[in-house]
Formats: structure tokens, sequence, C-alpha cells
């Protein structure tokens, strides 16, 4: 069961990059508006993105709670793709399965967290403040843990405060995170906005 749930964690974050950087923020087309399979999402996301630059990184939708459109769009996506997600994998791995509700749970926790503490936020997880509040949003597509975003060089970082101890973005002893960190730099390196000195 242990197996298949962290399983399920790396594919619930594999899914968590793919649908953010294409239905929430749909693909660019020559000459027309992004595409997304979902335009609603896309159209509430957009807004999300908007109200949190003019804020610094605040989003008061998570007050208003399921009252605020986006908010209830939020949840409802949740709910959805915790479904359909659990129902294909309960067959394979009880684990999946059970990794797919405490994703989706997970994500709701930290993206409102986040969003109503801002120092919470670039502490925690300085990837999504950077995916916000750095001058490229179509980067850092990870929410809850920046794993794909490093796997697929998409983890662009702002400022040195801004870098995560370790590209796992979890509390680690020191060893363990400079021995993460150095296998990372040599094969799945971030991206800086400007080349820091370090």
């Amino acid at each position: 069961m242990w197996k298949g749930f962290l399983v399920g964690l790396v594919v619930a974050n594999g899914f968590e990059w793919v649908a953010h950087k294409y239905i929430l923020h749909g693909t660019h087309r020559s000459g027309k508006p992004r595409y997304s399979p979902v335009p609603d999402s896309m159209k509430s996301h957009w807004e999300h993105h908007r109200e949190v630059r003019k804020t610094a990184f605040h989003d008061h939708g998570y007050v208003e709670g399921l009252a605020n459109w986006r908010t209830k769009n939020e949840v409802v996506s949740l709910v959805v793709v915790a479904g359909v997600f659990g129902t294909l994998f309960y067959p394979v791995s009880k684990g999946m399965a059970l990794s797919t509700v405490y994703s989706a749970c997970n994500y709701y926790y930290i993206h409102r967290r986040a969003h109503l503490e801002p120092e919470w936020a670039m502490k925690k997880i300085p990837w999504h403040y950077d995916h916000h509040m750095n001058s490229n949003q179509d980067a850092n597509w990870c929410v809850t843990k920046p794993w794909f975003d490093y796997i697929l060089g998409t983890r662009v970082i702002s400022a040195p405060e801004l870098q995560e101890k370790n590209p796992l973005g979890i509390l680690l002893p020191g060893t363990v995170s400079n021995l993460l960190n150095g296998i990372t730099e040599r094969y799945f390196p971030a991206k800086w906005v400007e080349k820091q000195e370090r």
C-alpha cells in the first residue's frame, strides 16, 4: 500500500505540472488567444494571477471561500480530478487511489495558505512564489513540491532567498540536502532569471 501511495504522489506531482501548464495557463497559439481544454479554469486562473500581482501575492478569494467563484472552481476541479484518478487507480493500487485524495486536499491546503500568508509561501514553497512574482510566469508549474519543475527544466529562480533548500522541497538533514543539490545541479539544474554568484 505504501509503495502505491508514494508512486501516487509522484504521479500527482506530474499531473499538477501538466494541468497547471496546459489547462490553467493554456498553450500559446500564433495570432490567437491561448487554448485550454477547460477554458473556465484557465479564465479563473488568469484572474488569480492578476489578483496576486496586484496584492503582493495575497488572494482575498480564499477568505471568501466557496462564495468566490474562483475558489469554488478550484475546489470542484480538485474533487473531479481526485474522483477520476482515484477510481482509475483503485483496481490497480489502493495506495495510489488514496494518494489522489491526499494530493487534492494537500494541494488545496498549501495553495490556499500560500495566498493567505505570503511570508509563509516565500519560506515554504518559494517555487510557487516565483511562479507568480517572477518576471516569467510561464515557469515553476508545481505548487506542492518542485519535483517535475526540476525534472523537466522549468524551475526558474529569481533570487537566492527563493531557492529551496533542496529539489525535493522538504526539510532534510543538511548533508542529505547538499547531496541532492549536487546531483540536481549536475543533471537537472534550475535556471536563474539572472545568473547569481554563489
